[in-house]
């Protein structure tokens, strides 16, 4: 492992996709700053980085908190310089409309889209000054559609895109490289599992090619990362390939 003067902020950083998008880049080198809501739960994510010769500094974050996402990012700046922010922050909710609260669609604002901006602000204003830096958003396919019961979440996702757009096109030409996921596919967590056997029955979950290995999404991220600026993707969309589109 090369290691490099350099951090990747995870902010979101969970059991699956965050989780495996920070053993990646700590796999290249980078020093990885993850944070979630409850920090206690990144002690595995510390351990297996750790045991093959990574960094990673895990925090305690709460994103929809102006003061502790500027913090965050820049005690990840003042270690090492700030070349890459991934914004992972899930809020997948389903309710019916009549069912869906102020409270839950609010937070569900503030937890996918408010907090997206937050990150990808500080982030921009770390890497400005060094003209250079790479600032990822975790999209998914209710970001182009709103399904039946997605009020909340399709919302909040819409907005995160239209920020992340937004920014890339003001900060592309500054060489700083904004990008949006789409995750079109459920993702192999246990929630998803449990889900799909709640609504379909075990019969769901016959299909290995249906689900995508959070690991998966985790090299797509560490591609774009790769990419020429001569060549930048704005938009990503990635799926299985047994999965009907």
């Amino acid at each position: 492992m090369q290691k490099r003067n350099a951090t990747c902020a995870v902010i979101g950083a969970g059991d699956y996709i965050g989780g495996e998008i920070a053993k990646k880049f700590a796999a290249e080198g980078f020093t990885v700053f993850a944070g979630r809501r409850d920090g206690a739960k990144l002690e595995p994510l510390v351990g297996e980085i750790e045991a093959a010769g990574g960094s990673i500094v895990a925090r305690t974050l709460d994103a929809r908190k102006e003061d502790e996402v500027a913090t965050f990012l820049n005690d990840a700046d003042k270690h090492a310089p700030l070349e890459i922010c991934i914004f992972n922050v899930g809020a997948n909710v389903n309710f019916p409309i009549l069912e869906t609260t102020d409270r839950v669609f609010r937070k569900v604002w503030e937890m996918a889209c408010w907090a997206g901006f937050l990150a990808g602000r500080e982030a921009a204003r770390l890497m400005l000054p060094r003209g250079q830096g790479n600032i990822f958003f975790t999209g998914a396919t209710a970001s182009l559609r709103g399904g039946s019961g997605y009020a909340a979440f399709a919302s909040a996702k819409f907005g995160l895109r239209a920020v992340a757009q937004s920014m890339a096109r003001e900060l592309g030409p500054k060489n700083i490289h904004v990008a949006h996921l789409i995750i079109d596919s459920g993702v192999d967590t246990a929630w998803v599992r449990e889900r799909r056997e709640q609504l379909w029955g075990k019969e769901a979950l016959d299909n290995p090619y249906l689900l995508m290995p959070p690991a998966s999404v985790a090299a797509s991220y560490w591609q774009l990362y790769q990419q020429p600026r001569s060549a930048w993707t704005f938009e990503l969309e990635i799926r299985p390939f047994g999965e009907k589109w």
